[in-house]
């Protein structure tokens, strides 16, 4: 992809951790919203995670653009050498129901 950093490849098990971490609410320890981790050859990945993760106002349907940065904020606290790309969006689940996704690498300088 044009434009994009280069990353370092980190073992999948590792960004694993971080991502649990990420999609695991605060007082909710025990429950991850994080359905899979994805992979790229590049380096970067995409977190896919449950909608439940977003605590959405009555009568919204979408998680709001603040949001969304406040998710890319927690990302960067957790790890400042963390590049989050811009575009985010909905896909299927595993099993099939709706999801999120972001994704992700590690700076790799």
């Amino acid at each position: 992809m044009e434009g994009l950093p280069e990353f370092q490849h980190r073992p999948h098990e590792l960004v694993l951790t971080y991502a649990r971490e990420i999609f695991t609410l605060e007082g909710d320890r025990r429950i991850t919203h994080l359905d899979r981790l994805i992979a790229y050859p590049d380096g970067h990945f995409r977190a896919i995670f449950r909608p439940s993760y977003f605590v959405l106002p009555e009568g919204q349907t979408q998680p709001s653009k603040s949001q969304w940065n406040s998710l890319k904020k927690k990302m960067k606290r957790h790890n400042p050498r963390v590049f989050i790309f811009k575009e985010h969006g909905e896909v299927p689940c595993e099993d099939g129901s709706r999801c999120y996704y972001v994704d992700f690498g590690f700076f790799a300088h």
